[in-house]
């Protein structure tokens, strides 16, 4: 995290003008300046004032911004809720905060405490800050056109129950996630009835619960995220019109985790991700119309589990390599779509060499559903007669979904 002073906060200065920040006159608050503490800058701050803060320990309650003001730290200086308060609550548009450290908002299942809280505001932007250990981090509320950019969000709760999310979002529109990065929260990121969102390049890992956890948030894309060794991966649930591009999804292991579950989702694009390492690579449920394509699905536990009440998924182009399980599913129909993915497992041969397998692949082994009515014979995985088992159904299908089938396998695999 970058700590403002010297140059350093002559180019912030510059870096503000590019945002259209109006500055007004300047208020310092320190031992030595004529504030002493921040509630008496804020009594006196004018529309388009700006706060300095200089280095120091500041513990002051609640924080309430209520005017289009700027507030900059000078070497990070700490606010501190004392397990007690939420620190700051912004009631005003266009509100600027940057360069401070944030510490010990207060634990309360009724009012949602958190470091800084963006309740129905519009044009405000939270950059460059460090969150510790705080109940909520940053949390918004009704509020629309807001920048959430390179912050660093901790906490060490041990429960869900003691932990609020790191960024959390609700009823909100046109936000901005950015270069964020979250660690120890219940959900790192976590949106519900959102709209036209961007959250790009942050990474959320060791969250108790969700890496990202979103529902009815239609019309958001997710792109360039990691989202690793969290509780339970990502969770997309009851929302329409999703891209996620270009995240990586790893180390999300447990009995009930995944890389994405998805659940009641339709008519989104999952492309040109990376699910590694995760108990499940994609779990998807009760949804339709999906676009799953050029993605690299490797070393899972299950790469795709597809429930049989999930319709109109495409699978294309993607890289099936060394997981446990390709494909599993829980009926003997299927009603989704797969073309030219590449699977290790495959042992075809290409006469014509078009880079295209002659024999089609049948993913779904015979054993993976039983192992999805049953899950304790996956002790079994490594034995000679699952193999013998394995083999016999690929020859004479009887209990695995006849269409479930690739008719046009990849010989090599894609992005080499």
């Amino acid at each position: 995290m970058l700590k403002v002073n010297g140059i350093k906060f002559l180019l912030l200065f510059a870096f503000l003008s590019t945002l259209n920040v109006n500055f007004g006159k300047t208020l310092i608050v320190g031992k030595k300046e004529n504030y002493n503490s921040i509630k008496s800058a804020i009594a006196k701050v004018a529309i388009g004032d700006t706060i300095i803060i200089k280095e120091g320990l500041y513990r002051e309650g609640n924080l309430i911004i209520d005017k289009p003001i700027t507030i900059i730290g000078i070497n990070t200086p700490i606010i501190d809720g004392e397990n007690k308060y939420e620190i700051i609550t912004v009631k005003s548009d266009n509100v600027f905060i940057s360069g401070l450290r944030l510490i010990n908002s207060g634990l309360s299942f009724i009012e949602d405490n958190a470091a800084i809280k963006l309740e129905a505001v519009n044009n405000c932007t939270i950059i460059n800050n460090e969150f510790n250990n705080n109940f909520f981090a940053i949390y918004l509320a009704k509020s629309t056109n807001c920048k959430i950019i390179q912050n660093s969000i901790k906490a060490i709760k041990k429960t869900e129950t003691s932990s609020g999310n790191g960024i959390h979002l609700w009823y909100c529109k046109n936000i901005t996630i950015q270069q964020n990065y979250i660690s120890g929260h219940r959900d790192g990121i976590y949106l519900e009835f959102v709209r036209t969102s961007e959250i790009k390049n942050n990474f959320s890992e060791n969250n108790l619960r969700y890496g990202l956890h979103f529902m009815f948030s239609d019309s958001c894309k997710y792109s360039e995220n990691m989202f690793k060794h969290n509780g339970a991966g990502v969770a997309v649930m009851y929302t329409k019109n999703v891209e996620m591009t270009n995240n990586r999804f790893e180390n999300n292991w447990g009995g009930a985790s995944y890389g994405i579950l998805l659940k009641d989702i339709s008519d989104s694009d999952i492309k040109n991700n990376i699910f590694y390492k995760n108990s499940s690579g994609l779990y998807i449920e009760g949804s339709n119309r999906v676009n799953i394509y050029d993605n690299d699905f490797t070393e899972n536990g299950w790469a795709i589990r597809l429930m049989a009440n999930s319709m109109e998924i495409n699978f294309v182009r993607n890289n099936f390599i060394g997981n446990s399980f390709d494909v599993t599913t829980n009926s003997t129909h299927n009603f989704n779509f797969f073309e030219n993915n590449f699977w290790s497992e495959y042992k075809g041969y290409d006469i014509d060499k078009n880079g295209i397998g002659d024999v089609p692949f049948r993913p779904i082994k015979l054993f993976s559903l039983i192992v999805e009515k049953n899950r304790p014979t996956l002790i079994l995985l490594r034995s000679l007669f699952i193999d013998i088992l394995d083999a016999a159904e690929k020859i004479f299908p009887v209990l695995t979904p006849e269409t479930l089938i690739d008719k046009s396998p990849a010989m090599k695999r894609f992005y080499d």
